[in-house]
């Protein structure tokens, strides 16, 4: 079903990026849809970074187009960047003025802000405002960065990696926050390698690989993709065979008493299926975002 333009904060259309010979982003197509937390995914260099600042007018891109709230990026820069927020994977700024100096200049760069709202987030990241930037810590420049992205609730929030050097509690408070501008019914637009960060905040995902979109998803689907592995130790006799025919497995192998396997969507049929030997130890390993991307390959190749 093809989306409305009042529906669509973000539509790209064979957004292409070459820097010479070198294809940076190629043809990516994409609707990021009002009220959505919207995940662009891929390793460091697939081309996430070079994206956002196509979208942002930072660069230009070498073909295709890109609207954000229905403009024309390069045409309607400014007007684009007065109703949306970004944090850049590095945040810095002038290194003499204190982080409270950082958002007082960002907020009169805005026309104000409301000031009792940034004072809350800044307390529930636990940021620490009254030094000079350049002796904070490269988790504190974040979560100052993090404020002045959200300070004056913008209608699109763009967020290029948005938990490097944040603590797991302050990674939290920053997903309340998300979670936050969702219910608001304002969007979300972050790069990321973290699936399992994605998996906690996204409702859909774009992977991007090699400049290239491999996938646009609901983040469900993306998850059913994922695979867990296996590792147990079983103390009565077992074979192989009894694990290959269970649904979603695969990569069985055995090694005396140890056997480990990856299973993909629902382990249902692998947990009564060990239910049924002497289990002496068990352990899982999430799969990491690279295994998705293999996932999504293979399937590629079967399909061809």
């Amino acid at each position: 079903m093809s989306l409305g333009d009042s529906d669509v904060v973000i539509r790209t259309r064979g957004l292409t990026k070459n820097y010479g010979s070198v294809a940076a982003v190629v043809d990516a197509d994409m609707d990021v849809r009002r009220g959505e937390v919207f995940g662009y995914l891929g390793p460091n260099g697939a081309g996430k970074t070079t994206t956002i600042r196509m979208l942002l007018d930072h660069i230009r891109p070498t073909s295709g187009t890109a609207t954000v709230f229905g403009m024309d990026t390069r045409a309607e820069s400014v007007s684009i960047k007065r109703r949306l927020g970004y944090l850049p994977g590095e945040f810095s700024l002038y290194d003499n003025m204190t982080g409270d100096e950082v958002l007082e200049y960002m907020a009169n760069l805005r026309g104000g802000v409301d000031w009792d709202y940034t004072r809350d987030i800044a307390g529930r990241l636990d940021a620490n405002l009254g030094r000079k930037f350049s002796q904070l810590s490269r988790g504190n420049k974040q979560k100052v960065g993090l404020i002045q992205a959200f300070m004056h609730k913008p209608e699109l929030v763009v967020l290029d990696e948005p938990t490097g050097g944040l603590d797991p509690l302050v990674q939290q408070s920053f997903y309340d926050m998300i979670d936050e501008v969702k219910a608001d019914g304002r969007t979300v637009f972050f790069s990321s390698h973290n699936l399992p960060e994605v998996e906690r905040v996204c409702d859909r995902v774009a992977f991007i690989r090699g400049g290239r979109l491999i996938a646009v998803e609901d983040i469900g689907d993306i998850v059913q993709k994922a695979f867990h592995r296996f590792e147990a130790h079983l103390a009565d006799e077992f074979t192989a065979e009894e694990f290959e025919s269970l649904p979603g497995v695969t990569a069985v192998s055995v090694n005396g008493e140890t056997l480990t396997f990856d299973v993909i969507g629902s382990p249902d049929a692998v947990v009564k299926a060990l239910a049924r030997h002497s289990v002496t130890k068990l352990f899982t390993h999430e799969s990491a975002l690279e295994d998705v991307f293999l996932a999504y390959y293979s399937e590629g190749e079967q399909d061809a």
